[in-house]
């Protein structure tokens, strides 16, 4: 039987996400049953004139030393995942060397050629975040977010945002992919953020669930005074989901451009693992 293969990008420069967010998504990819390819990425710095012709500065000598520094840091990621991963899984690591700032389309295109992207996502890192926002919209892939919080276990419940659209529909066949038979899926639907196709949604998305062997339920989601991404999430973990999947809103990475409002929160304020799908 083919082996499902997990692509996990870690770039160090100009920082990296934490050391715990990188253990996390590497034991959540293991316990996926996929093979995890980790690509880490060496900075390559251009060689820039001095305005004071060297006279004070060696900018050479520091491009070099800045190099060898994300080097040797690409190698020290290459440990932490493998000792991350243990046993559970074969994990295949590599170093692609990139230009300064290139990464992130080189993370997208490397994507594309996995079943899954797992990326580790940090608040504290603003890279973590451009890289999930590049993987999600430019790969084509599922993408699953992981935050440092995250605990390794086989994936046996997800639950699903569901409002009957096409980037929802997307999102619900990529996570069932990732269930084993009679697992468990929790439809949640948001009564009163929009108008929707018919009153009972997620009941009727949870009955086909079940006559396709699943054990689902649907859950009625009521927005308050929360943000969308507030809601789902906290609707996720009460019903003891371990991971959210939704589809991703949005045509560009870019930070200034306007994302879908659960997306945007879903990036900015990450609380359980969450597969968007695009």
């Amino acid at each position: 039987m083919r082996t499902r293969t997990a692509y996990l990008p870690v770039s160090p420069d100009p920082e990296t996400a934490p050391d715990a967010a990188i253990v996390a998504a590497t034991g959540f990819a293991a316990e996926l049953g996929c093979d995890v390819h980790v690509t880490t990425f060496a900075v390559s710095i251009p060689q820039l004139g001095s305005p004071l012709g060297g006279f004070l500065l060696d900018v050479p000598g520091l491009i070099r030393a800045a190099e060898e520094r994300s080097r040797t840091d690409c190698l020290r990621l290459h440990g932490l995942v493998r000792e991350a991963a243990g046993a559970r899984s074969r994990v295949d690591v590599s170093t692609r060397t990139v230009v300064l700032g290139a990464a992130l389309d080189a993370a997208a295109a490397e994507a594309r050629c996995h079943d899954l992207a797992v990326v580790p996502w940090s608040r504290e890192t603003l890279l973590s975040q451009d890289l999930a926002q590049a993987v999600v919209f430019g790969s084509g892939r599922p993408t699953i977010l992981v935050p440092p919080s995250a605990y390794s276990a086989p994936l046996t419940h997800v639950a699903i945002a569901w409002d009957g659209s096409s980037v929802a529909a997307r999102a619900l066949w990529d996570a069932l992919a990732l269930l084993p038979e009679n697992g468990r899926v929790t439809v949640l639907t948001i009564r009163d953020e929009k108008p929707l196709s018919g009153p009972d949604l997620a009941s009727s998305l949870a009955s086909l669930l079940e006559k396709r062997g699943y054990n689902a339920a649907p859950v009625d989601v009521m927005l308050g005074k929360r943000t969308i991404a507030e809601a789902l999430q906290e609707a996720a973990l009460e019903a003891g989901a371990q991971i959210l999947a939704m589809g991703g809103f949005g045509h560009s990475r870019l930070r200034d451009f306007i994302l879908g409002g659960a997306t945007k929160g879903v990036l900015n304020d990450l609380r359980l693992p969450v597969l968007l799908s695009h």
